[in-house]
């Protein structure tokens, strides 16, 4: 019996005798969306890492309990659910009262992408529906409780009836129900009232061409220029430091305050994280004669105008799979 028979059919002869190597490559078609899964949970990308690993040392110990009532894939959404709710029992404070989540870190979209690879209507593609993974759907997520969190996630998300959410958290169908009604309120709080315009598809001319503008007006530290392109009401916020900025005004004059006006030697690439576009910014740097990873600025684009940016320490280039360094040439300032 093969692997796949067993996500399937499971032969639980075939199930109780497999080894920890069989058991891990059955386990391991499924880690990518285990990973989003937990992410969205957690908010942190290095979280989520921990979580998967966790969950399948939990599922390998426990696999003697499964008795094939329900697919080996919801097994494993069960095990890696319950590893989140006890990560976020023991873990770190709600988000601060502005809003913002210091804990937030960026999902590229290549690894997005494999999931999605098999088209828009497998349960692993809805997994990763755009709205749902954008950087503002994560930061409205964590407002919430843990548990009305899982249960939107699962109710709303992955589509899981009622009963199996309720089985899952050991509650009845209507604390499941009022949960959910209490989570999806709780988003409307926090979600922005228009959808982002991106699409990433070669024909969104216009917004390609927004990214691009704003893309070389930072490498020129043209601040009117940004300016121009940044709306009224425009949120900024740098994770892991706390503090929310809200306002067009009030984010230029952060920006002239640190002194981004004054700088010089920048190079970008441009990428995507969390179905959203995204630049990478290199700073020249003498000593190694190259450009080396500085930010990732991460946009939300509505209306034509950018809504919001989100900026990421270089220390997220590895996990999004940039480069460590640039080399010398190319358009630098």
């Amino acid at each position: 019996m093969t692997l796949e028979t067993i996500t399937q059919e499971v032969d639980m002869d075939a199930w109780q005798a497999m080894d920890q190597t069989e058991f891990a490559a059955l386990a391991e078609r499924h880690r990518r969306e285990l990973h989003v899964h937990c992410y969205r949970m957690l908010g942190s990308f290095q979280d989520a890492e921990d979580a998967v690993q966790e969950a399948y040392l939990r599922a390998w110990r426990a696999r003697a309990t499964y008795e094939g009532r329900s697919p080996v894939r919801a097994w494993l959404y069960r095990i890696a659910t319950n590893v989140c709710l006890d990560l976020l029992a023991r873990r770190r404070p709600e988000p601060a009262s502005g809003g913002e989540v210091p804990w937030l870190q960026p999902y590229p979209d290549r690894l997005l992408d494999e999931l999605s690879a098999d088209g828009a209507d497998e349960p692993e593609a809805l997994a990763v529906a755009r709205e749902t993974i954008e950087l503002a759907y994560l930061v409205a997520v964590q407002h919430l409780a843990p548990r009305p969190r899982a249960v939107l996630i699962l109710r709303d998300v992955l589509g899981w009836p009622a009963k199996e959410v309720a089985e899952l958290l050991g509650d009845s169908v209507n604390s499941v129900n009022s949960a959910l009604q209490r989570a999806r309120a709780g988003m409307r709080q926090h979600l922005p009232a228009e959808r982002q315009d991106w699409t990433g598809e070669d024909d969104d001319t216009a917004t390609r061409d927004l990214v691009r503008r704003f893309t070389e007006a930072s490498i020129a530290t043209d601040i009117d220029a940004l300016a121009t392109m940044l709306r009224d009401d425009v949120r900024f916020a740098m994770p892991p430091s706390q503090g929310l900025l809200v306002g067009r005004e009030a984010v230029v004059a952060d920006w002239v305050a640190q002194g981004y006006p004054q700088m010089s030697g920048f190079r970008a690439l441009p990428t995507a994280v969390n179905r959203q576009p995204a630049v990478a910014h290199y700073l020249w740097n003498e000593q190694e004669a190259a450009h080396l990873p500085l930010t990732l600025d991460v946009l939300r684009i509505s209306g034509g105008a950018v809504t919001e940016v989100t900026i990421f320490d270089a220390d997220r280039f590895a996990s999004l799979g940039l480069p460590d360094r640039l080399p010398g040439e190319g358009v630098q300032r």
